[in-house]
């Protein structure tokens, strides 16, 4: 019985259903959902029921399974099975959280952009969520650079962006101790299997382009959140216990918004490594 993929906005992203992600999946429903991926750059599986060795199982299938690069001792311990394991939560055990990025709202940004192989996905599954609010969006970075004025990709075609990232910090402002990674990379980038250019930028972990002075990587900069961050690119995604969203690191970016840190939030995060992005060829069609 083959798998079901049906749209679930005009942005990004598509609802796999008719699969049970506990059972081995076949090279035939493994290449679809792959495709599907490609497609849709985000895939929402419902209702799920995986535990950790699942959800690592799933995500091997798609390269090698990320790792946390941390200064500091991660919030998690002992208390996951895999290293590559991280919980997301505001709960707290001795009041210390059980987890990574516990509370509030999270500017848009792309997971491991401050590295040398930034994560080629991001697989988050849904254990315990508020009744409001804690939303994740994505924005897709395809449709970004396709509306940015061609002016504007043919001034930048061959620039760079310095990305920064922060542990435990929601603000550029405020780095924490357990500061991990500086890198940069081309501001438009290929993507290694479709081909297609994505820009390489955030309001979160993006702080310059290396080739302009202050004030016009400001400027510019400005310009590509603005464009990205439109309502008509971005898919807002309402979690339910049991959801098992997976991402393409290298055409979104993503945000979460604010939601009660009187209520419990748990979600387990996976990732798939991927290579150093390469530049983009701009089209002079």
């Amino acid at each position: 019985m083959s798998i079901k993929v049906e749209p679930i906005s005009d942005a990004v992203g598509a609802t796999i259903t008719n699969i049970d992600l506990r059972k081995e999946m076949t090279p035939d429903v493994l290449r679809e959902v792959h495709q599907a991926w490609l497609d849709y750059q985000v895939l929402v599986f419902p209702e799920q029921q995986l535990d950790e060795e699942n959800q690592i199982r799933f995500t091997a299938n798609f390269g090698e399974v990320g790792g946390r690069n941390r200064k500091v001792p991660t919030a998690e311990g002992n208390s996951v099975s895999h290293p590559g394991i991280m919980l997301i939560s505001n709960i707290r055990k001795d009041g210390k959280p059980i987890g990574s990025l516990p509370d509030g709202e999270m500017m848009f940004h792309s997971d491991g952009a401050y590295a040398k192989r930034p994560f080629r996905y991001t697989l988050l599954y849904a254990i315990e969520v508020p009744s409001f609010g804690g939303n994740t969006k994505f924005s897709n970075m395809y449709k970004a650079y396709d509306a940015l004025p061609e002016d504007f990709k043919q001034r930048f075609s061959t620039c760079h962006a310095e990305q920064v990232y922060y542990a435990g910090s929601l603000q550029k402002d405020k780095p924490s101790e357990s500061l991990t990674g500086r890198r940069i990379h081309p501001l438009f980038i290929k993507h290694e299997e479709t081909g297609r250019t994505a820009l390489y930028a955030s309001r979160l972990i993006t702080t310059r382009i290396e080739e302009l002075s202050r004030q016009e990587s400001d400027e510019a900069l400005e310009q590509i959140f603005e464009i990205s961050e439109r309502d008509e690119f971005v898919y807002e995604h309402i979690w339910t216990p049991g959801d098992f969203v997976v991402w393409d690191n290298r055409c979104l970016n993503h945000a979460r918004t604010d939601f009660s840190g009187g209520e419990r939030r748990l979600l387990r995060r996976t990732t798939v490594l991927g290579n150093d992005p390469a530049p983009a060829t701009l089209s002079t069609a």
